[in-house]
Parts: C-alpha cells; structure tokens; sequence
C-alpha cells in the first residue's frame, strides 16, 4: 500500500500538478512552519518528524505538498487516503499493512488522511491506539478548524500546524517559476509576461496556487497555438481565470469569520466594512436569511431603543430575501447594513435582559404577587387573586404608584438607558416614572 504521487516530472498532467514543490527549498510560503530555523525543518533534516501533525489551511496552500516533501524526507513507507472516499474498512486495511510493517522492520507507516473533517468521531477514534503505540505516525489535512472538527483526543496526540492563505507576492514567485521551468513548467514555450499582468493573476487567485497555476496552464494552451511573439495579456489571463468564485465555507469557521466582522463593523459604525463582509457573504451565496437573521439580533443587541426603526427595517429585510431571494434581496440586506452601521447604538437593553435573566436563574422563582395575578374564576377571587389591584387607566395620565415586582425585588434596576438617539427620550421618561412613584408612596 505504499503511497505513488503522481509524477511531477515532465510535461504530462496538470501544470498545478508538474509544478508541485519536491523539496523545502521550493515550498514558497509557510515560512513560520519551514523555515530554515524552523523546529519541524530541523527534524525533518535529521530524517525524523518527532510527532503526528494536523495540518489546517486553506484550499492551495500546500498541506498535501508539505506531507509529500515530509515522506521523502524521512524516507518512510507512505500511505495516503482521502476520508471523502474512505471509510472504516479502509482504515483497518491500513492498520493491519502498518501492523505487518512495524512487525518486519519495527519501521512505523506514515499515515497521510486528507480531508480529515469529514471523518466522524468513530472513524477518528480508530487511529488513537495504532498512534499511541506507534504503529502508524499521521498526518491529517483539513480546510475546517481543527477545534471543531477534530476530536480532542487526537488533537492531543498530534501538533497542530496552520498553513496560512498564500500572500500575491507567494503566488507572484510561484507563476514565475512556472514560465521559467524548462523541465516541468513553461519554459520552453517562450511566453512573454510583465510582472503587472503576473501580479493581476497572484491577486485573484486569492492565495490559492492551484487556481493561479490552473488559470496560466489554460492561457498558455491557448498561446501554444500562436505564431511569432507569445506574450501573456491582461485580457488572456482575465478570460482564463472568468469570474473569481468568492469562496466561504457555510457551515465552517469561515462562516462564522465573515458574520463575525460583519457584526463588528455595524457595531464599530463602518459602513464601508460592513458592505464588503456583506458582499462576501452575498457573492459566496450564503444563505440570505441567515444574514438577516443576525441583522434582527444587531438591531435589537446593539441598537436596541437608540433607534426604534432599525428592528422593522431589519425584518422589512428579512421579508425581502425571503420574498424575492437572490440576487434583488442583496440591495435590501445593504439597505438595511447601512441603516444598522450609521444607526445611534446601545446595548442597554441586551444588558437589562441579561440582568433580568441572571435574576430568574439565580433566584427561588419567587410568586407573582397577589394583586397582579388574573382571576378568572370565583374561587381565585376568593383566594384574594388580583385583590388591590390598580388599574392605572383610573387615574390621571394612566399611571398609578404599585409594585409589580415580587418584594424580593422591589428595588431592582434591570433597564437603565443611556444618552444614545431615542433612548435619551427614554431615560427621560424613566427618570420621571421613578421620580413620580417615589413622590405618590410618600
């Protein structure tokens, strides 16, 4: 079962493919992971890898690059299996290959499992024994975030190494190492570029290296064909990369990320942040009432009373996206961001709740007092429900002085508004609420 890469050599296969990285010396990027005073460099060199590794980065960053420079390095028996396409069979097969192994030559399997997320807790658990009694050492791959996807047990027998999205400058290199490389690359077809043209594909590639490679593999296909100068144009590589797909996972961190900062630039009153973590939730296709639904949540958490409109406004919103969907509703969603980010903000309210909350949960669920209880009946009337009670309609400006809190309670400040948009109505009218009750009890 020993792992066979793909040939990297020659002109056969993806460019992407040809051009993959064979040594550190060639892997660009990742330079905190592999750099020359790196901690993992410094054993691989002595041929060993130390401990089982989980390595976490975007698409085309280099994870499935690094674990194959990491087995040539340590010149182990390799095996790698997607776990989009394995399942536990596939995983006993493996352990008892590695068993064999380590019973012939003590050698452990270098275990490569790409897509390690999409393994679930059972799967994940098989690997736990073999490592710890160093049957196989592994090497996991995964675009998700470990801490949610990878259970603790296995995370706590393996370093944790994040691959960062590859920098325009990264991707800039890569390019020009493919144009040059007579060998595996582009080079003997003698195609012209300048850096601006190179630097437009590095930045729309978006860090990913397999799609700036891909998109330069289909432009020079078609400059093959091309008779006297071949020079790379800004409109060739345009129409080879089409239109860059804005990427989001929607049930990963990444989706939490973007509605993260989207919720954080309302509250910071950015409206220009606001409108661009909009648009890449928008442009990905994230599920439009999910946005909604957290703009719902701001208006209320932290604009709250400062502004009284915001909260319809937002459902107004969520009744469009629902209504008409993508993509009419984006201008509805924007309307509503805008309005959220210049809004007055207070949080007063999401406070009193919580306040009002901490006193249900840490207190005996005192009784609603007698005199504002209903009594619907004769024999609640009878048991004195509702008995003294004040109805404030009765008496000048509909207000009476009453407690409508239990004793235990009497003199709690749950609500308190701050000088904030219409809240500063707000706190006025409370202050005179308090002021008058005060005065009526003496």
């Amino acid at each position: 079962m020993e792992l066979q890469f793909p040939s990297t050599s020659g002109q056969s296969g993806p460019l992407a493919e040809r051009m993959r990285p064979r040594t550190l010396d060639e892997f660009v990027g990742q330079e905190t992971i592999v750099g020359p005073d790196t901690l993992l460099r410094k054993s691989l060199e002595r041929g060993t890898l130390g401990q089982s590794l989980i390595l976490w980065g975007p698409p085309g960053s280099g994870k499935t690059t690094l674990a194959q420079i990491i087995s040539k390095m340590i010149k182990g028996r390799f095996v790698k299996f997607s776990a989009v396409t394995s399942g536990i069979a596939e995983v006993k097969k493996v352990i008892g290959e590695a068993r064999k192994l380590k019973t012939l030559d003590g050698q452990s399997l270098l275990l490569f499992v790409d897509e390690i997320h999409r393994f679930n807790k059972a799967q994940q658990d098989a690997f736990l024994p073999h490592i710890e009694d160093g049957t196989i050492v592994f090497i996991g791959a995964t675009t998700e975030n470990p801490s949610f996807e990878v259970i603790g047990p296995l995370l706590s027998r393996s370093r944790v190494l994040v691959l960062h999205e590859l920098l325009p400058e990264h991707s800039l290199v890569i390019l020009k190492r493919a144009l040059e490389d007579t060998e595996r690359g582009l080079g003997e077809l003698g195609i012209q570029a300048d850096d601006e043209v190179l630097s437009f594909v590095a930045e729309m590639c978006h860090g990913d290296a397999r799609v700036a490679l891909n998109a330069l593999d289909y432009a020079s296909s078609v400059l093959r064909k091309t008779k006297g100068d071949r020079v790379l144009t800004r409109k060739l590589v345009e129409d080879a990369l089409q239109k860059p797909f804005v990427s989001t996972d929607k049930a990963g961190e990444s989706h939490y990320n973007l509605i993260s900062a989207l919720h954080k630039s309302l509250r910071g009153g950015d409206v220009d942040a606001s409108l661009y973590w909009l648009a890449r939730m928008c442009e990905a296709g994230e599920d439009p009432l999910f946005i909604a639904r957290r703009l719902i949540r701001f208006a209320s958490e932290d604009v709250g009373n400062a502004d009284p409109h915001a909260l319809p406004l937002t459902i107004a919103a969520r009744d469009a996206a629902q209504f008409i969907g993508y993509p009419e509703c984006k201008l509805a969603l924007a309307q509503a961001a805008v309005y959220l980010a210049l809004a007055p903000k207070s949080n007063s309210v999401y406070i009193a709740y919580e306040k009002a909350a901490r006193a249900a949960h840490e207190n005996q669920p005192y009784p609603v007092p007698l005199h504002i209880r209903n009594a619907p009946t004769r024999m609640m009337k009878d048991m004195e429900y509702g008995k003294g009670y004040k109805y404030p309609h009765n008496y000048e400006d509909a207000f009476v002085s009453q407690s409508y809190l239990p004793d235990e309670l009497a003199n709690v400040r749950f609500y308190e508004p701050r000088d904030a948009g219409f809240e500063t109505e707000l706190k006025d009218r409370l202050d005179k609420y308090f002021k008058r009750r005060e005065s009526e009890k003496k």
